[in-house]
């Protein structure tokens, strides 16, 4: 009998992994929800238990390389097999900056969570994914990092998701070997939080393609970047 495959869902208690839990949880997946709010984390996966799904929460802020280790040792105790990743924590869509006139602080904590924060968590979690049949990675990026027709403006989150969108070259290529596909997901202009309530796609339909990218078969690619199911231009 098949065991039941597992998904690790970082900056999930709301939006856009909030919503890759659902769907990922209608699949069968049991859910390991993290987020660096404990109490929201907890809001959270009440609310998809009561939905049905099969949720436990754990404190995670991957910004922080104790909190990782912390997290990956709890896994690690208990031999854990992790089938999905899911980087999907970010911060700071500095709309108000621009790399000419940047705040740095701003800056580094960006690129601490959305670069740094994933290749930490990847890599503490590699003995989980190995364990595996068949094991995916998705790096949640944005048409933002995309270098083909970039701009000015909002430094600190373009710039840190180009850098994610390299991760994930990196990562695909090294993994390849170990039948482990990384690909990078942009979910589009969403009605999230960070996109704004008038952003014209529904939090489902950005989910969609992430949970596309989770549950390739072992025929799908990988290091590539994709919205909707469908390669996009780095």
């Amino acid at each position: 009998m098949e065991t039941q495959k597992t998904a690790v869902i970082t900056g999930a208690n709301r939006g856009i992994g909030l919503e890759t839990c659902r769907q990922l949880g209608k699949k069968g997946y049991h859910i390991f929800l993290t987020a660096r709010s404990e109490q929201a984390g907890i809001k959270a996966r009440n609310k998809l238990i009561n939905e049905g799904l099969q949720v436990s929460f754990h404190t995670l802020d991957v910004s922080s390389e104790s909190s990782v280790r912390q997290f990956a040792a709890r896994l690690e105790e208990n031999e854990r097999t992790v089938d999905v990743l899911v980087n999907n924590a970010a911060i700071y869509y500095d709309t108000e900056h621009e790399a000419s006139n940047p705040d740095f602080q701003i800056v580094n904590a960006a690129f601490q969570t959305n670069v740094i924060g994933p290749w930490m968590l990847t890599t503490a979690l590699l003995p989980c994914l190995m364990r595996s049949r068949a094991p995916r990675i998705v790096n949640v990026s944005s048409e933002a990092g995309a270098l083909n027709g970039m701009g000015g403006g909002t430094p600190a989150y373009s710039i840190s998701k180009a850098a994610l969108n390299v991760l994930t070259i990196k990562l695909a290529a090294e993994l390849r070997e170990h039948h482990m596909k990384v690909n990078a997901v942009c979910p589009g202009w969403t009605r999230t939080d960070m996109g704004g309530p008038g952003a014209p796609r529904s939090v489902a339909e950005g989910a969609a393609g992430i949970v596309w990218a989770a549950t390739l078969d072992n025929d799908g690619p990988t290091g590539g970047f994709f919205r909707d199911g469908k390669p996009i231009s780095w």
